[in-house]
């Protein structure tokens, strides 16, 4: 019995190292290459077509679609005053586009003609495609209130449904594909789990040790939420079973968003830093890497094919004394910054 005891003990050790040596060896992210797009506007949440291998990118009024292998501008689709995202629903062959203004824009993905504008709540930020309630789903924070359209609605009479108040104001979110929606709530220190089918909220989690949370995303098949947290700045992975808050780790300033790819999540920080985070055990996090990009490349999309990570950004003037606020970019400079798997 006593052999059998250590026999175990050693295949257990074993076993823990052949997991920290696969986690090892998926740390070595590098910036591959920069595209240097130039053109005029902010930017926002950057939205990926892996299947076309299109970048979706708001830049405040327009939003420029780029090919994500050469870096060229295939389009620009006009007509909004401060973009925020993209949603992409192939299904329907269209893309919609929030506008803080107020409205959601419809446009078709073949064309990138604008094919319609519905009005929304204003603040519109955030926006997914929720292929479980087949609905394009957005947040609004100025209203606190999740907004419901469905893709196929004609554009020029579609009108989102009666929204769904979150008790905060939302940031982004994230659907587990079987019913549930789950949203930041920035200034609760919270996250609103939405019933889509019940068209209510369910449950208000804590993201403490973390505060101000803004990126969001969600690894459907072991149900955890990865959320990035500003103030603290850490990177909460939380259970989607029932909100216990499994691990946190210290990240960059200026988290914008999070992403999953596979066995590891990654957190894009506005300071230049990309954090990369894994599993160093079972049901234990850490950071593994933090690949150095350019300050302000705060958003990102992934490719989970080929393992590419993308993030918008641009050069900055330096701050005068005493300013305060975000830094002017040079005009000209935007840029996509492509981080890689070696």
């Amino acid at each position: 019995m006593r052999f059998r005891n250590v026999l175990i003990a050693v295949l257990i050790t074993l076993a823990s190292f052949a997991f920290s040596a696969r986690v090892a060896g998926q740390t070595d992210w590098v910036v591959e290459k920069t595209f240097h797009v130039g053109g005029d506007g902010g930017m926002d949440y950057i939205t990926l077509d892996a299947k076309t291998h299109r970048l979706y990118v708001p830049r405040s009024t327009h939003t420029m679609v780029i090919d994500a292998d050469s870096g060229k501008t295939v389009a620009d689709i006009p007509g909004q005053k401060h973009n925020h995202g993209v949603a992409l629903v192939p299904e329907a062959g269209r893309g919609f586009i929030t506008d803080g203004a107020g409205a959601i824009v419809i446009f078709d993905l073949k064309t990138n003609a604008v094919l319609g504008t519905v009005k929304a709540n204003p603040d519109a930020d955030g926006i997914i495609f929720d292929k479980a309630s087949g609905l394009v789903l957005a947040v609004s924070g100025d209203d606190g209130v999740l907004m419901l359209l469905k893709p196929d609605a004609d554009p020029k009479t579609a009108a989102i449904e009666a929204p769904i108040a979150l008790g905060g104001k939302p940031e982004f979110l994230a659907s587990d594909g079987a019913g549930k929606v789950y949203i930041n709530l920035v200034d609760k220190n919270e996250v609103a789990v939405v019933d889509i089918k019940a068209r209510k909220v369910v449950a208000h989690w804590p993201v403490a040790p973390g505060g101000a949370p803004v990126g969001l995303s969600i690894d459907t098949e072991k149900r955890r939420l990865f959320i990035g947290c500003r103030n603290p700045q850490k990177l909460i992975v939380m259970s989607t079973d029932d909100g216990k808050v499994i691990a946190d780790m210290p990240i960059g300033a200026g988290v914008d968003a999070t992403k999953f790819d596979g066995h590891q999540a990654f957190a894009s920080c506005r300071d230049g830093k990309l954090e990369v985070a894994a599993e160093s055990a079972p049901g234990k996090f850490e950071i593994v890497q933090t690949v150095t990009t350019p300050v302000g490349a705060k958003t990102m999309d992934i490719d989970p094919e080929v393992h590419k990570v993308y993030l918008p950004t641009a050069e900055f003037e330096e701050p005068k004394p005493g300013a305060t606020g975000r830094p002017t970019a040079k005009p000209g400079t935007f840029m996509i910054v492509v981080v890689a798997r070696h």
